[in-house]
C-alpha cells in the first residue's frame, strides 16, 4: 500500500503537520498515521459524509456577485490543524494583552487623546480615519471596553513563529463556523477525538453570554439580550441566527426595536414592548441609527445612539471601535502595549510600512513587486495587491492609487503562510492557511482554544477568504503531556 505521505511536497513554508524531513511532529504522529492507514479512498468517503452533514445542518455563507447573492454550503476540509496547548497558552496571553491595549487606545481616542498628545501617533491619522466617529467623543463604556469581541488574524512565518496580521474590531465574523467545524469533525473522526486530549470550542457561547451579561446596565438582574442583524440576505446571517440561538438571545432586525421617550430601547413582541438591555449588533456603525449617521438607513434604530449615550443600553461592539481596526493604526499596536500596559508585546506584528510616511513610501514604491499592499479599511481580502502574484499593469495601477492617497495604504513583506495537509482528489497536498481566534473582553477576558483556520483551497494561493474561494479546517489545540 502506497503511503499517503509519499508524494507530500513541503515547500519553503512552515508545515503544521510535517517537518522538512517529511516526518510528522510528535503532536501530530497519531493523526498522521491514522490518515495513512485510512488511505485516499476512505478519506474521500469521509469528505463526502462531511459535505452531506453540512448541507443537512444548513451551514451556509453568502457570496455577492454580479449574478446576485448566492448561498453556498460552507467549504470545509476534513484534515484538522494541530497546535500544542503549551504553545497556544502563550498565544492566548498575547491576544488578551493586545485587546486590552487596543481598548485602552480606543477609550483614549474618544476622551483624553493622550497617545496623540505624547507624540506617539500623528493626530491626522485619527482625524482622517474613516472609522473615527466624532459622535462617540466623551463616551465611557462599562469597564472602559469598546471592542468586546475581537477576531485577530494570525499567521506563521517560515520558522513557525506566530505573527498578528490584523485585528478585526468592528463586527468580526466566523466564530460559528469554528464551532460547527468541530461538530462536523466529530462525525468524521470520532475515534481520534476520543483518543486525543483536544480542548473544546463549544464553550464559546457560554463565555459570550457571560460577557454580554457583564456589560449590561446595572438595572437588570437578568438582562434581556438581542442580536441585531441586517437580515437574511447578509453574508453572515447563518452566524447571527446560530449565536442568538446558542446564547438564548432574541434575533431582531432594526424594525423590531424602538427607542421610546424615556431613551430606552424596547423590542416589539406579541405581549407589547419589552425593554432590551444589551444589543450584540452585527450592523456596521453608519447604519445603526439614522438619527445620527446615515439618514437613509433602514437597518438600524432611530434614537439608538441616544439610548447608548444615556447608559440605558449596551452596544457590543461599541460604535467607533473601528478606529483601531484601521490597518494604519495596526502599525502602532506594539507601542500601545508599551504605553498603556507598560509591557512588551507577547505577539509581534508583521513588519509594516506606512505609505503616509515619505521615507517609507519611497521604499514601498521601489519594492512594489515584492510587497503586499493593503487599503486601510477594507476587509475580506479585497482591494489588495500581492506583488509577487501581480502583473506589471496591476502593479503600476497600484503605484498610482498609492501616490494619490498615501494615508490609505500600508505595505508588508510577502510572508509565505504556513501550510497544512489538505485533501485534494484522494491525495494530501499542502495548502496555505491562517488562523482567526476570537477574544472576548468585558469584566473578564477569554480566548478560544485555537480558532477558525482558513485555508486557500487553490494550489499556491495565499487567499484564504471564503468569499474568494477559500475554505476552513477544524483547529485542534491538544494537551501532549499526559
Amino acid at each position: 500500500m502506497v503511503s499517503m505521505w509519499q508524494n507530500y511536497q513541503i515547500n519553503t513554508a512552515y508545515d503544521e503537520l510535517r517537518s522538512a524531513a517529511v516526518q510528522s511532529y510528535a503532536s501530530s504522529q497519531r493523526l498522521s498515521n491514522h490518515l495513512d492507514n485510512l488511505g485516499g479512498r476512505a478519506l474521500e468517503l469521509r469528505k463526502t459524509a462531511a459535505e452531506l452533514a453540512i448541507v443537512e445542518m444548513g451551514i451556509t455563507f453568502t457570496v455577492y456577485s454580479e449574478e446576485g447573492n448566492i448561498d453556498r454550503a460552507w467549504p470545509f476540509d476534513i484534515i484538522p490543524r494541530i497546535i500544542e496547548n503549551h504553545e497556544w497558552s502563550r498565544v492566548a496571553l498575547g491576544l488578551k494583552q493586545r485587546l486590552k491595549a487596543l481598548n485602552c487606545f480606543i477609550d483614549d481616542m474618544y476622551n483624553e487623546q493622550a497617545f496623540i498628545k505624547d507624540g506617539l501617533i500623528p493626530a491626522y491619522i485619527i482625524e482622517s480615519s474613516a472609522n473615527f466617529l466624532q459622535e462617540c467623543a466623551g463616551i465611557q463604556p462599562k469597564f472602559g471596553v469598546w471592542a468586546n469581541i475581537c477576531g485577530s488574524d494570525l499567521i506563521r512565518d517560515q520558522d513557525g513563529a506566530f505573527y498578528v496580521l490584523e485585528d478585526n474590531l468592528r463586527v468580526p465574523s466566523g466564530v460559528s463556523y469554528m464551532i460547527e467545524n468541530r461538530v462536523i469533525t466529530k462525525k468524521v473522526f470520532p475515534e481520534l477525538l476520543q483518543d486525543l486530549d483536544v480542548l473544546p470550542v463549544d464553550d464559546y457561547p457560554a463565555h459570550l453570554f457571560e460577557m454580554l451579561v457583564s456589560v449590561a446596565p446595572d438595572r437588570a438582574e437578568i438582562p434581556r439580550i438581542a442580536v441585531l442583524t441586517p437580515g437574511i440576505y447578509n453574508s453572515a446571517y447563518f452566524e447571527h441566527a446560530f449565536l442568538a440561538q446558542q446564547i438564548g438571545a432574541e434575533l431582531v432586525e432594526g424594525a423590531d426595536l424602538t427607542v421610546q421617550a424615556d431613551d430606552c430601547v424596547y423590542m416589539r413582541t406579541i405581549n407589547g414592548l419589552e425593554r432590551v438591555d444589551v444589543i450584540y449588533r452585527r450592523i456596521d456603525d453608519k447604519f445603526l441609527d439614522p438619527e445620527v449617521f446615515r439618514k437613509d438607513s433602514v437597518l438600524g434604530v432611530s434614537g439608538l445612539i441616544r439610548a447608548w449615550k444615556k447608559g440605558n443600553v449596551a452596544l457590543v461592539n461599541a460604535p467607533g471601535s473601528g478606529v483601531a481596526d484601521d490597518k494604519v493604526v495596526y502599525a502602532y499596536v506594539p507601542e500601545m502595549i508599551r504605553y498603556y500596559l507598560n509591557e512588551e508585546p507577547v505577539l509581534p506584528n508583521v513588519p509594516t510600512y506606512l505609505c503616509s510616511d515619505p521615507e517609507q513610501l519611497s521604499y514601498v514604491l521601489k519594492h512594489l513587486p515584492e510587497l503586499v499592499v493593503k487599503p486601510a479599511n477594507e476587509s475580506g481580502g479585497y482591494g489588495m495587491l500581492v506583488g509577487p502574484h501581480s502583473t506589471r499593469e496591476e502593479i503600476e495601477l497600484f503605484r498610482a492609487v498609492i501616490q494619490e492617497n498615501p494615508r490609505n495604504y500600508i505595505a508588508q513583506p510577502t510572508i509565505s503562510l504556513s501550510t497544512c495537509p489538505t485533501l485534494c482528489d484522494n491525495r494530501l497536498e499542502p495548502r496555505h492557511i491562517d488562523l482567526r481566534p476570537f477574544i472576548l473582553q468585558g469584566e473578564n477576558s477569554y480566548v478560544t482554544a485555537g480558532g477558525l483556520t482558513r485555508v486557500a483551497m487553490k494550489k499556491g494561493s495565499l487567499v484564504v477568504n471564503s468569499s474568494q474561494g477559500g475554505g476552513s479546517k477544524d483547529t485542534w489545540v491538544i494537551n501532549t503531556g499526559g
